[in-house]
């Protein structure tokens, strides 16, 4: 209990500021980045004073920034900022292009003198992670930001990670790792599975691994990361294009919710670095070439992707083909919407096994009839159970059907290697169940806002890419 008062006594500090720093113009992701490289600062202090060492250059350190003011304290913020971000390792990961988004010296010594009232290096990596967990989380519902584009629902995570089950000694990456919410649920997974010293420091050096291309987002997943106590010395997340990554490294677990469309302007063509891809331009079907490229022979996935995936011509069905043929997609579970903090398209989840051709495919459609809302009816980790428990992981042999003559409503179903040569593709649907709008009057309107928004957004990109030319 007292650690409950005192995480909610902390992120009431934390949110605080924020509407003090919001008045004055300054976003919350751009505040959280900030906190992230302040609180840095604080925990290899006091690191340091405990006579562990600190990993920071002299001349950069939080003692160098804590006593200053004005615009003294503006000029060293920004230049420990620039030193640290040049730096290797762990400092350099978590520093990624930083800069500084508080320019006035009043609200950046605010920030500071939060951090400075508590002892955040002897916290217990649970606490202290679950502080900054919410604090992802509040961040990725500033709709403003986009920052949801980052954030998995920690209810899905948890599901996909519960049935797809990494074991201690196996190596988990996510490709597109976001805030590092997969690696986090998996490492949490894992660490219960065994207490020989040897496989807990290969979990916690060696096992993970994620990436990103945005430096905000790498920022904020190594901090994440290293605040539960993972990569302590060097972050097991990267700041890179996994698209255009050619290594052979390969891992026995994938687990990732990569980002949908098209691939930004000005971006490097994939095709032209990864010359065994079916070319095309949409994000989400590199992503399942680069994840399908990625796991070893026997190894397991369980990767959300859009409708689009399982039901496009064209190269997507060369993708699907190559998937099919090469892997088991053994389970897709259909996902509702309203679960994300992003507007999003109509998902799936789907695991497949490499090393197998696929044959029969289960489906669990939790979407058909099934409304969430963030606000009001957001989806829990224990309305995904049916289907944790349906999926009998370690044991698929022991599945059996929901559905039936006799219950055709039944979530579950078998769809036969027959069924699947017979389907034209893989959106698999068979209930017949009414589905009744429950929004309240509020929440239509916050849809409608949302996607007038995305609209407007979508003008602005177009009249950009036109230079400016108007109709």
């Amino acid at each position: 209990m007292t650690n409950q008062k005192s995480e909610s006594a902390l992120l009431n500090k934390v949110w605080n500021i924020a509407n003090v720093l919001a008045a004055a113009g300054v976003g919350f992701t751009d505040y959280i980045t900030q906190l992230t490289y302040i609180l840095f600062l604080k925990m290899d202090d006091e690191k340091e004073k405990l006579g562990l060492g600190s990993s920071i250059p002299d001349g950069y350190k939080w003692k160098d920034l804590a006593e200053l003011s004005g615009q003294d304290l503006i000029d060293k913020y920004e230049e420990i900022l620039k030193e640290l971000s040049d730096t290797d390792g762990l400092i350099g990961t978590i520093f990624t292009k930083a800069t500084n988004k508080i320019d006035r010296p009043a609200m950046l010594a605010k920030v500071i003198e939060m951090v400075s009232e508590e002892n955040w290096y002897m916290m217990e990596g649970d606490f202290k992670g679950a502080i900054y967990e919410s604090i992802l989380e509040k961040n990725g519902q500033d709709k403003k930001s986009g920052a949801g584009q980052y954030f998995t629902p920690r209810s899905l995570i948890s599901a996909i990670v519960d049935v797809v089950d990494p074991k201690i000694t196996e190596t988990v990456a996510d490709p597109c790792c976001g805030t590092g919410g997969f690696l986090l649920a998996a490492y949490e997974h894992m660490k219960t599975q065994s207490k020989d010293i040897e496989r807990q420091k290969f979990l916690k050096n060696d096992a993970l691994s994620g990436a990103d291309n945005t430096s905000l987002v790498v920022t904020l997943a190594s901090m994440n990361l290293y605040l539960h106590d993972i990569g302590i010395n060097k972050s097991p997340i990267a700041y890179k294009d996994s698209l255009i990554d050619t290594s052979d490294k390969v891992y026995d677990v994938i687990m990732t919710n990569p980002p949908f469309g098209t691939r930004p302007q000005g971006s490097v063509e994939v095709s032209a670095n990864r010359l065994e891809f079916i070319k095309t331009s949409d994000n989400q079907v590199n992503f399942l070439q680069h994840i399908m490229s990625i796991v070893r022979t026997g190894g397991r996935v369980g990767v959300v992707l859009p409708d689009s995936v399982l039901t496009d011509t064209g190269s997507t069905e060369k993708v699907r083909e190559k998937l099919m043929k090469d892997f088991n997609l053994h389970t897709i579970l259909r996902l509702p919407t309203g679960i994300f903090y992003a507007n999003g398209v109509k998902t799936n989840v789907l695991f497949f096994e490499k090393g197998e051709p696929t044959k029969d495919i289960w489906v669990y459609d939790y979407r058909t009839g099934i409304k969430h809302t963030l606000a009001t009816k957001p989806m829990t980790r224990a309305h995904l159970q049916e289907f944790v428990d349906c999926y009998c992981s370690g044991h698929m042999e022991d599945r059996k059907q929901t559905y039936s003559e006799e219950n055709p409503n039944g979530r579950w179903r078998c769809f036969t290697e027959e069924d699947v040569k017979k389907a034209d593709n893989l959106d698999f649907k068979w209930l017949d169940l009414e589905e009744k709008d429950e929004r309240t009057i509020t929440e239509v309107l916050d849809d409608m806002q949302d996607e007038s928004d995305g609209i407007a957004a979508a003008v602005a990109s177009l009249k950009e890419l036109l230079g400016g030319i108007e109709a």
